[in-house]
């Protein structure tokens, strides 16, 4: 039993820490290149990244939309909201999906970005891209 409970605490803080075991493909490098192209709203080379359908949620809309939509959608947003900076503040995995959550300064904001890439064959596709304002708490 008391070595069960030091498993238990030790699969929790473990958990907390935000430290996965790297997979095979060499840990979160997938989300350096789609930072860059994030950061520098090159929608074109961040698309590449995209899976054939995605859900994009850009502020408070969210969309189900082909990648073609999707392209057109982070343009606009883009357009609207010019990259200054971007910056992946936590990663996780769980199989073969991964998770970022980052910061994007753009347009003189604050916003929380949030991806979801997933295993498809022999590479990672962006399943779900979220870009939210940030809200400050008191």
């Amino acid at each position: 039993m008391k070595k069960l409970l030091i498993l238990v605490m030790a699969l929790v803080a473990f958990s907390f820490s935000g430290k996965v075991p790297a997979p095979q493909d060499g840990g979160y490098e997938v989300f350096v290149p789609i930072g860059k192209y994030i950061s520098q709203g090159d929608t074109q080379k961040l698309s590449a990244w995209f899976a054939d359908n995605l859900e994009i949620t850009i502020i408070s809309s969210t969309r189900t939309t082909s990648k073609s939509q999707a392209i057109q959608i982070l343009k606009s947003f883009f357009q609207s909201y010019t990259p200054r900076s971007f910056t992946i503040t936590h990663t996780a995995s769980n199989a073969s999906m991964k998770y970022a959550l980052g910061q994007l300064n753009a347009g003189g904001e604050m916003f929380i970005v949030t991806i979801f890439v997933n295993m498809r064959g022999d590479k990672f596709e962006i399943q779900q891209l979220k870009i939210e304002r940030q809200t400050t708490v008191y």
